[in-house]
């Protein structure tokens, strides 16, 4: 009897030992065994935000554990970036990574506390949307051609809203003032929800805006839209004419979401959160949702959001360069800031 025991016992240790080197070749075997985090750097409410909400629900049920999201808002989206980059490279926080953190900020300070290149991980582009120019209904312009003729009158005078210093917005505003000839001031928010709601109670003029989190305020008749940045009209919004059709061809501009990790994570997890979200995004359900948000969804290959990164990392540094935007230094703040104009 003893033998058999020995046996048994035997046998298991060996099946032990057999399965241990297969467990640790494959990291992603038991991952996730626990809630994940999704840092959002911007505040509740704003675009980034209200698409992470959409999509990690059923990024959840795929994964078998939920994505709880945590808003850490801060200097454009640097403050929830640096967060990740230094939390514990395990595949248990996440970032939605956007244009701010991960293409413009590069361009815009002298130095960041982490590198957006080196210290992340792609894992999949989420989608692409516009930016749109919107005005409080006070303002007398009903075109970008009367909004530019209305700024130009008084040079320096007015101020514009943006959701902080090196985003989307930001740099769509000070691209569209270098194209334009504008002498316009930028007042940096701490997210695009604060900024907007400014600008619906008139201490602010307008703002160029993520579509995502101005739908609301332009179908309320609470804003005016003049304009949106990209190519194309969005169909959320099928009678505001681009940018470039209203007299300033070749404009063309695009906000984008993703996901990101650290780059220390390993590869096999990163397949598993790649392939999982893609699924998710590929959805029929899911892609028209986000079409209601305004988001021409993209899924991609870690590979693929990498070199995407990259191609707009060197095309928002040559704006930054041609449009003769100051940099930042490496640890400036920006505060809620409140002006009227």
């Amino acid at each position: 009897m003893k033998s058999l025991w020995r046996a048994a016992a035997a046998a298991l240790a060996f099946l032990g030992a057999a399965q241990a080197p297969a467990a640790a070749a494959d990291p992603a075997a038991g991952y996730p065994s626990r809630p994940i985090r999704d840092i959002v750097p911007f505040p509740p409410g704003g675009g980034v935000d209200v698409v992470a909400r959409i999509v990690m629900p059923k990024w959840s049920e795929l994964l078998g554990q939920q994505i709880v999201i945590d808003n850490r808002a801060g200097a454009g989206g640097n403050v929830g970036a640096e967060m990740v980059a230094k939390a514990t490279p395990d595949g248990y926080t996440l970032l939605s990574c956007q244009i701010a953190s991960h293409a413009v900020s590069p361009a815009m300070y002298e130095k960041l506390t982490f590198n957006h290149i080196r210290d992340f991980a792609p894992i999949s582009l989420i989608g692409k949307l516009p930016n749109v120019l919107v005005v409080h209904p006070s303002v007398p312009a009903r075109s970008l051609k009367e909004f530019v003729n209305y700024v130009k009158a008084s040079p320096g005078k007015y101020n514009y809203a943006s959701p902080g210093v090196g985003t989307s917005p930001h740099l769509t505003m000070e691209l569209f003032k270098h194209t334009a000839g504008l002498s316009i001031t930028n007042v940096p928010y701490k997210g695009g929800v604060p900024a907007l709601a400014d600008v619906m109670a008139g201490q602010v003029m307008g703002m160029f805006g993520n579509l995502t989190e101005q739908l609301g305020a332009i179908r309320g008749g609470r804003t005016r839209a003049l304009a949106v940045s990209t190519a194309r009209r969005n169909p959320q919004l099928p009678d505001v004419p681009t940018v470039a059709e209203s007299g300033y061809p070749g404009f063309d501009v695009s906000s984008w979401y993703g996901m990101c990790t650290q780059s220390a994570v390993p590869k096999a997890i990163v397949a598993k959160l790649n392939a999982t979200l893609v699924k998710v995004l590929s959805a029929p359900e899911m892609q028209a949702r986000l079409a209601e948000q305004s988001m021409e969804v993209s899924p991609t290959t870690p590979q693929e959001f990498a070199s995407f990164i990259k191609s707009e990392t060197a095309k928002w540094a040559k704006v930054v360069k041609d449009a003769g935007i100051p940099k930042l230094g490496a640890r400036a703040t920006f505060r809620v800031a409140r002006a009227s104009g």
